[in-house]
């Protein structure tokens, strides 16, 4: 219902012939600068982590009563990460998202009604403060989603703001005398107004009138965003995931009056400052669903703070949507486009933040319309980019989105094994189990060294066992011009040079040849059937079957 509208947004703009990149061939002309991203600066965990997001009410439930909680997702913390770094039975990421779990009368959470009480379905702050522990004796983090745009029309501070003119907390919000009729920001064909009306005044909410929007000018309001913070880092809590982190301050109405202002960026440099000083290694990941060029901008100024004094980590929604393109197609040329433009705009050392889907988008099961290859190549792409890896829960097994439109679908119960309850529960799950649950769950894929989860366990192992795939730079190989069915790139730290090439179709291709140093090729990561890659005068040049990655260590 209000989480779908991201939607809406116009698809990015096709990036303009400025960008630098490769013209022809694989080994770019010495004329032209080839596409490099340097490594992400500074050495903070959050920099180089993979995150595993997970909506508590569709993880693990302990209880009974249909609804995953923080004690069942305490349970499960070994399939996630046994802390044992010899084992190959665990997922091996780094830290967990949890999508709000504070009280809210709504299943999604989004709507807060208490920013520091645990949502009574998911258990207590005893609870919370258990699983923070259980997970940092594992080497997790534990990062929660903070909403500070906006809280729920049933929060007390609304309740008091909306009962008069002259309440303490009237500027706690967003009030106005008449309906100022401003649409929604993110979509210029949106009908009707983001003002509502309360007590014969308009409150301003952007998203819909259950969800006024907080008054971040108000220094009370500001104050009390630094408090809730200090709150749950003191509880446990390792950084936050900020949701709709572009519309926090308006100034007036369209897109340039209700997003991405300037008031919203200094917003932002002084909460990252407090949270800087309360946690140094505390991480802040922004929800920035936009253009590239925009995304940068919320990295901040680097000349003070490394990697950026705004947020740490911004989601790349626009390299995601390649990344699907590039697994459905077979085709790696939107890729290569996204990295140049990337090496173009974002600010030298900020670590980026890729994903493939999110509780808001249509999973990557169904948007690949479950085709195995196309599967396993976005997992591989995923977990080679440079910058901290998302994963989506459930996304490793292959589970599908929902048979229903709403929201929902896209964040259905975990499937572990083929029970009535398929592990998640012993009663009746609150919503319905997506389907293809016989061959998407964990029991049926663990064992079975071919299977999305061994791929998905695999490529996290190789990513651990190499400085370069972890946190180095990346500097593209494959051409930004024509059709690309290979993807090619080498990761670098320090001396260390790592050969990433991926078949992005459905047949045999040769990449190459490369012009990298080396006499030796180590393998780190290689689907079977993958050839070694041969050197010869020209180069490096590999062959791999269909859909099928190679990850070499060049000596």
């Amino acid at each position: 219902m209000l989480r779908s509208r991201h939607l809406r947004l116009v698809p990015c703009l096709a990036l303009t012939a400025c960008i630098a990149g490769p013209s022809s061939t694989d080994n770019p002309p010495a004329a032209r600068p080839p596409v490099e991203l340097a490594a992400p600066a500074g050495d903070e965990w959050y920099r180089h982590a993979v995150f595993y997001e997970i909506f508590v009410r569709s993880f693990q439930d302990s209880n009974g009563d249909g609804k995953g909680d923080l004690p069942g997702l305490i349970s499960r913390l070994d399939y996630l990460n046994d802390g044992d770094p010899s084992t190959t039975t665990d997922l091996g990421v780094d830290a967990l998202w949890l999508m709000p779990v504070f009280d809210s009368p709504s299943y999604h959470g989004y709507d807060v009604v208490d920013y520091e009480r645990i949502h009574p379905d998911y258990g207590t702050m005893e609870d919370f403060e258990r699983l923070c522990a259980e997970a940092h004796r594992r080497g997790m983090r534990v990062i929660l989603d903070l909403v500070l745009n906006h809280s729920s029309s049933q929060h007390p501070w609304f309740v008091e703001s909306a009962a008069s003119r002259t309440s303490a907390k009237r500027d706690w919000y967003v009030w106005s005398d008449t309906d100022l009729g401003w649409r929604p920001p993110w979509d210029v064909f949106a009908k009707g107004s983001t003002w509502h009306e309360r007590n014969g005044a308009y409150y301003y909410g952007v998203f819909w009138g259950g969800m006024p929007d907080l008054n971040l000018k108000t220094p009370a309001v500001r104050e009390e965003a630094r408090r809730i913070a200090s709150f749950w880092l003191g509880k446990g809590a390792d950084g936050f995931r900020l949701d709709a982190a572009r519309y926090l301050i308006e100034n007036g109405p369209g897109v340039s009056g209700q997003a991405d202002t300037a008031e919203t960026h200094a917003f932002w440099k002084e909460f990252s400052a407090h949270v800087r000083s309360v946690k140094p290694d505390a991480v802040l990941v922004g929800e920035n669903w936009t253009t590239t060029p925009a995304i940068a901008t919320y990295y901040g100024s680097t000349a003070q703070v490394p990697g950026g004094d705004e947020l740490q980590l911004n989601f790349n929604f626009p390299l995601a949507d390649e990344l699907l393109k590039a697994a459905r197609s077979g085709d790696g040329n939107g890729v290569a486009l996204k990295l140049a433009e990337m090496r173009s705009r974002y600010p030298a050392g900020v670590a980026d933040a890729p994903f493939l889907t999110n509780h808001d988008s249509v999973r990557t099961a169904t948007q690949l319309g479950g085709n195995a290859g196309a599967l396993a190549t976005a997992a591989s792409l995923l977990l080679t980019m440079q910058g901290s890896a998302f994963v989506y829960y459930g996304e490793e097994v292959g589970m599908a989105n929902g048979t229903t439109n709403n929201d929902e679908a896209k964040r259905t119960p975990m499937v572990w094994d083929a029970s009535a309850g398929a592990g998640f529960t012993r009663g009746t799950p609150w919503f319905s189990f997506a389907p293809g649950r016989e061959s998407a769950q964990v029991a049926a894929q663990s064992d079975a060294p071919g299977s999305l989860l061994s791929r998905y366990r695999g490529l996290i192992r190789a990513r651990h066992a190499s400085e370069a795939l972890d946190r180095g730079g990346l500097r593209l190989l494959t051409s930004t011009e024509g059709r690309a069915p290979t993807l090619a790139f080498v990761r670098t730290w320090g001396a260390e040079r790592v050969l990433v090439v991926h078949n992005l179709g459905d047949a045999v291709e040769t990449a190459g040849p490369f012009a990298l140093e080396g006499e030796s090729a180590e393998v780190l990561f290689a689907d079977p059937s993958v050839g070694s890659p041969v050197r010869s005068d020209g180069g490096w040049s590999v062959t791999l079957p269909a859909r099928a990655t190679g990850i070499w260590r060049l000596r």
